[in-house]
């Protein structure tokens, strides 16, 4: 019995302190407080990956991005700080229940890609992912992100999709409806990483912020950037369209956490 009792009250104790851990759910950020900011930053991975740290009020805070196919439970992260020494942090994931969106497109092969169509996404995929997930120094200043552009929202992230009453990936980003050509700015300082006109998404920027926070901006009519090109938070990158997998005239813009899809409402007004 004695030797069953300390195995126990082990288990017993990580419970407990699971409990306080940090939480959020698919799609979202978990929040890490990492102590005062009079020490260099702590660094942080989170499945295999580097993750965003940046000071808010004179602490240091990490920004861990959760898939949108998390499932409930605990995940950890690695925190090791300037002193080398590292610890687990135990952080749980919470469901979510995003709503349905059903959705008619007209260019049947957005639907339906033949194999010509799949092979040119899969090649267009690889390039994307990898921009997905760079990471660049330096850290951006801030993780604050304004709006590309000022539009009704047609689209919320996360949500589940059908096109023509096909089920599909959930939607990894936030669709601004404006008018076609209306100018898009980045939303924050950044470098931009890759241009395309992908089948799926259609005319794309992406901007990189540094440190794993990414944008990428699509189905843009032009684009007028190139990559290299450092851009200023609001500078215009293009301007809006209908290009790709699109009912009409609008921005998608998605937002990733170290390779992660993210809702961008999480980091509008937020430092």
């Amino acid at each position: 019995m004695r030797n069953l009792l300390g195995p126990i009250l082990i288990c017993l104790a990580s419970m407990a302190q699971a409990t306080d851990a940090p939480a959020s759910h698919p799609g979202g950020i978990v929040r890490l407080d990492l102590g005062p900011a009079e020490a260099a930053a702590p660094t942080v991975r989170f499945q295999g990956r580097r993750v965003l740290v940046v000071e808010a009020a004179r602490r240091w805070q990490a920004l861990i991005g959760i898939a949108l196919d998390a499932e409930p439970g605990w995940l950890s992260a690695e925190i090791t700080d300037a002193g080398g020494r590292q610890r687990e942090q135990p952080l749980a994931i919470e469901a979510h229940d995003y709503p349905v969106q059903h959705l008619r497109v007209k260019n049947r092969r957005h639907v339906d890609p033949n194999p010509e169509d799949l092979a040119r996404w899969a090649r267009e995929r690889d390039a994307q992912d990898v921009a997905k997930r760079a990471w660049r120094d330096p850290a951006p200043a801030t993780a604050t992100l304004g709006l590309p552009v000022d539009g009704r929202r047609s689209s919320a992230f996360g949500l589940r999709r059908t096109f023509n009453g096909e089920p599909r990936n959930p939607h990894s980003g936030l669709d601004l409806a404006v008018p076609n050509g209306t100018p898009v700015g980045a939303p924050a300082a950044g470098i931009v990483s890759l241009t395309g006109d992908y089948f799926f998404n259609g005319r794309t920027v992406f901007v990189d912020h540094g440190h794993g926070l990414i944008s990428m901006l699509c189905h843009l009519s032009r684009i007028d950037v190139a990559v290299g090109d450092r851009v200023a938070a609001g500078e215009i990158v293009g301007r809006s369209g209908a290009t790709g997998r699109a009912t009409g005239p609008h921005v998608h813009w998605s937002v990733f956490l170290n390779g992660n899809a993210i809702d961008p409402d999480a980091l509008l007004g937020d430092s």
